[in-house]
């Protein structure tokens, strides 16, 4: 069970103007469960040129649309994240309908904030390096369980890794903020992951230490948990992204939910910064646990049928 401190009143008396709800030490209280399901799309259809919001008008006939088809079509617009996917044949089994489904959203049209809505070109280095990378493993994809991605090895999950993107149809993607003097603590549903991040002015940990999620640094600005990371490892790239990955996270409590922003910053990865901004809707749990397959024999039957293959291929 996480302890956190007694958050204060979450909201004004109806007519009000609203309040930002604080924690006993005074600091903004971010506390909650959260989902940060969206429908709005990473980066933004190319069709829509520049354009970085939706009219009243356009915005509330997307929505029509999405509740009533529960996506929209292939322009691309609003809703392309919150396709179904048939795989997934939970979502028919416990009624897990996209088209009864809450989400946050805001009238962005992409997730990718400015005027470009998409993430910059990868430079030609980074091209090569994850090239290299495929190419050293490419034929030898089921020599071992180390040749296994990670993320199927249940070692670290995409849903749980930084910048945190939102999941399409996939358990909501729920986090729980639990704050304490000197330190906000999060708690992933995806693989019971928590993340420790300090908010006490300490510094960064040596250059030569390196973790999968990088390490994390807080401190306040205002109304806003300002998340500073480095000391990333290239073993899990985000999006090919290298070990000088730089990440900045703001959270903001809102009126109506919680802000989250990131900007990456990869020098060897992307010739230029690029943020993205996501609404995250309160909802009121609890986090249950989710179990990943490490236990349970998959990633065997995976290698005993690569086993398999291989003797009747040698056969023939």
């Amino acid at each position: 069970m996480l302890l956190a401190q007694a958050p204060a009143s979450k909201t004004a008396t109806a007519g009000k103007a609203w309040t930002m709800p604080r924690t006993p030490d005074g600091k903004p209280d971010l506390q909650g469960i959260w989902t940060n399901g969206t429908v709005t799309p990473l980066e933004r259809p190319k069709n829509l040129g520049a354009k970085e919001f939706y009219t009243d008008e356009e915005y509330a006939k997307l929505m029509s649309r999405i509740k009533e088809e529960g996506e929209v079509g292939e322009e691309g617009e609003l809703g392309a994240a919150r396709r179904g996917n048939a795989l997934r044949f939970d979502l028919e089994l416990y009624g897990f309908d996209a088209k009864k489904t809450s989400f946050a959203s805001n009238k962005r049209t992409s997730l990718i904030i400015g005027p470009d809505g998409h993430i910059p070109p990868m430079l030609q280095e980074a091209k090569d390096r994850n090239a290299a990378r495929l190419a050293k493993n490419k034929g030898h994809e089921f020599d071992s369980y180390e040749n296994r991605p990670y993320q199927e090895r249940c070692v670290f999950m995409n849903f749980e890794r930084i910048p945190m993107l939102p999941g399409a149809n996939d358990n909501g993607n729920l986090l729980q903020i639990v704050q304490s003097p000197g330190y906000v603590t999060m708690f992933h549903e995806i693989d019971h992951n928590m993340r420790v991040i300090p908010t006490d002015g300490r510094q960064h940990v040596p250059q030569n230490v390196r973790e999968w999620n990088g390490d994390s640094v807080g401190h306040w600005e205002g109304n806003t948990l300002v998340v500073d990371t480095t000391n990333f490892t290239d073993r899990f790239p985000f999006r090919g992204s290298s070990d000088k990955l730089h990440l900045i996270e703001k959270f903001t409590r809102t009126p109506d939910g919680l802000t989250y922003q990131f900007t990456v910053n990869d020098p060897a990865t992307w010739d230029k910064p690029w943020t993205a901004e996501i609404p995250w809707r309160s909802v009121q749990g609890p986090i249950y646990e989710w179990a990943c397959h490490e236990a349970n024999g998959q990633e065997a039957n995976i290698l005993r049928g690569a086993r398999v293959a291989e003797q009747e291929a040698a056969k023939k």
